[in-house]
């Protein structure tokens, strides 16, 4: 059984406001986000997507992308223990679901991983966080990619490639562009949203004990460009709430 923080005692009285209306409410989201995403990508492998115009095409490619994103803030959530919180068990296994549907990323070692994370944000020993010299995007986006991949999650999926390629016979262009390229862009967005711009270092210094700052926006910019994480102050000073809510805590600060 993996063993999850639990909220300190300044916490409890706002999250406990927030997550009362709210019992059954984060397992039915991410079974709608999972077969949401389950049902996209079965259709868009079966279109030709040669005759698909490019004004459909890209915006297929960005929906394709949001889902692979709310599969991994599902699996996030799960981390958290938000998803169902009445029982560990069904709350892990559906975070182990989705970061093996996003990319067979294995969800005890990211656990681990995210937790340090949350003790220790913006330092060293944080593994989200830059090697000191390589601050800008690019840079910090391979050297954040590199701890969370491994050579045989690579063989893995193009295992799984190939046998939907010759087996199923899907067409390359279906696979890269609905499968492969919405993972891949995914990655990019959750990095930038969820690593690169709340965590990067202010003028005037990091805000302690979080090193987070919150980058506001409209509700409905702020979930299509990450599922509100840009509420990340409040997402470090209650991690225990779930990402829908997060807007209810900033209002409620």
């Amino acid at each position: 059984m993996i063993q999850l923080e639990q909220p300190p005692s300044h916490q409890i009285k706002l999250t406990s406001l927030v997550k009362s209306k709210s019992q059954f409410k984060a397992l039915f989201i991410a079974i709608v986000i999972v077969s949401v995403w389950v049902i996209s990508l079965s259709l868009l492998l079966t279109l030709d997507i040669s005759k698909l115009k490019l004004w459909i095409l890209l915006p297929s490619i960005a929906w394709q992308t949001f889902l692979y994103t709310g599969l991994f803030i599902t699996s996030h959530d799960a981390m958290h223990g938000v998803v169902f919180p009445q029982n560990n068990k069904i709350n892990h296994l559906i975070g182990a679901l989705t970061l093996s549907l996003y990319g067979l990323l294995p969800y005890k070692q990211l656990l681990k991983k995210h937790w340090l994370h949350h003790q220790n944000p913006a330092t060293q020993i944080d593994p989200d966080f830059h090697n000191g010299k390589h601050k800008n995007f690019f840079a910090w986006y391979f050297h954040f990619m590199k701890g969370y991949w491994s050579w045989r999650q690579v063989i893995a999926l193009t295992f799984i490639y190939q046998f939907a390629n010759h087996i199923f016979h899907i067409p390359h262009a279906n696979l890269i562009g609905f499968w492969v390229l919405p993972s891949l862009l995914s990655s990019f967005q959750l990095f930038y949203f969820g690593t690169f711009l709340p965590h990067s270092e202010p003028s005037e210094g990091y805000i302690q004990p979080h090193c987070a700052q919150t980058i506001s926006r409209p509700i409905w910019w702020s979930f299509i460009t990450c599922y509100h994480f840009g509420y990340h102050e409040e997402h470090h000073e209650y991690p225990h709430v779930p990402w829908w809510q997060l807007p209810e805590i900033y209002k409620a600060k």
